[in-house]
This record gives structure tokens, C-alpha cells and sequence, in this order.
């Protein structure tokens, strides 16, 4: 159970922040970047779900769930794998919920027509939130999978797949979102020349 019952402690004051192990890190390491990114991703689907609360609870689920599994993929970063075994059991993404990712795409794209073209980033509210969200997950996907590539560094493959299907998830949901205003904002290539 996590207890804070205090938010400043001045311990990063050196510029430094610590793991899940207690091992501190720069906090410009690339482990505290990957996760903080999964947080600003985390922030975003929040800004999203102002457009989805009222306008489609089944979709507002579904970030809610991820929301949640956010914060696992964040505890799991923060937590590396080591030689050590650790006094209690870390927190890890699970491929279940890369599962459920999958078949809630699945689902919101089988009401979708096909894509004919690139969409711009926009429509709804809750679209142009998505798609930002979905920019943002892209960038957390980017960082994981340099801190993957690392000599000494571990990313379990269900984490490096959950952050893959969720831009996609969020990429589909913005269409999704945008069906009840119209459709898609298509990209016209050379539209403006």
C-alpha cells in the first residue's frame, strides 16, 4: 500500500530521484525519463477523458483502465530487473493486458470505416486529446525501447508491447471518438500549394 504522507522530502534536491530499488538515478537517466514520459502519457489520456466522460462512458472505461495500467508500467519501470531477488514481488505488466488492449482496438475499429487516407489530428475534443495523448505515447515508446537497447538495463517485452498497442489503441479511439461528429479530418496531400 503506498502511504504519502508527506509530498516535498528534498531528497532530489541534488538532482537526483530514487528506484523502486531504493538506487538513486540521475533525473535525466533514461529509466526516469521512460517513466516519466508513461506519466505525461498518464496526464493526457486524463485531459482526454474531460471529452469522454459525458460523451461515451464506454470509451471513458477504457481510459480508465488505462490510466491505471499506466501506473503499473510506470511501477514496473521504476523497479529493474536485477541479480538480486528483491524483498517482495514487483509490480510487472502482463501480457493480459496487452490482451485486452487488443481486443478493445478490435472492437471500436470493427465500427469504423476504412482508411483512405492519413488523418490529421483533430475533429472532436476528445479526438484532438487522443491524438495528443497517442504523440505522447509514441515518444514514451521511443525512450523504452533505448533503455531496452542498453547494456545493463532490462524492459520486459509485455511492457515494450503495451506501450506499442496503446498508441494504436489511442490513434483508434480518436476515430472512434470523431464518428460522432462526422468522421476524420483527412490529410489532402498538397491541399495548400
Amino acid at each position: 500500500m503506498v502511504v504519502l504522507n508527506r509530498i516535498y522530502t528534498r531528497t532530489g534536491d541534488q538532482g537526483t530521484t530514487a528506484l523502486g530499488t531504493g538506487e538513486r538515478r540521475p533525473k535525466y537517466d533514461l529509466r526516469i525519463e521512460s517513466y516519466g514520459t508513461v506519466d505525461e502519457t498518464n496526464a493526457a489520456i486524463g485531459m482526454a477523458r474531460l471529452a469522454t466522460a459525458a460523451s461515451d462512458p464506454t470509451l471513458d472505461a477504457m481510459l480508465s483502465r488505462i490510466q491505471n495500467d499506466l501506473f503499473d508500467l510506470g511501477a514496473d519501470l521504476c523497479t529493474p530487473e536485477t541479480s538480486q531477488k528483491p524483498e517482495w514481488e514487483p509490480l510487472r505488466i502482463l501480457q493480459s493486458q496487452v490482451d485486452r488492449l487488443e481486443t478493445e482496438i478490435d472492437a471500436m475499429n470493427a465500427e469504423l470505416e476504412p482508411l483512405r487516407s492519413f488523418v490529421l489530428p483533430g475533429g472532436s475534443a476528445a479526438a484532438a486529446a487522443l491524438h495528443l495523448a497517442r504523440t505522447i505515447s509514441r515518444r514514451a515508446e521511443r525512450l523504452m525501447v533505448e533503455l531496452a537497447a542498453q547494456p545493463v538495463e532490462v524492459v520486459g517485452d509485455p511492457a515494450l508491447k503495451y506501450i506499442n498497442r496503446l498508441s494504436d489503441f489511442l490513434f483508434v479511439a480518436s476515430r472512434y471518438a470523431n464518428r460522432q461528429v462526422g468522421g476524420d479530418v483527412l490529410w489532402v496531400p498538397g491541399k495548400n500549394r
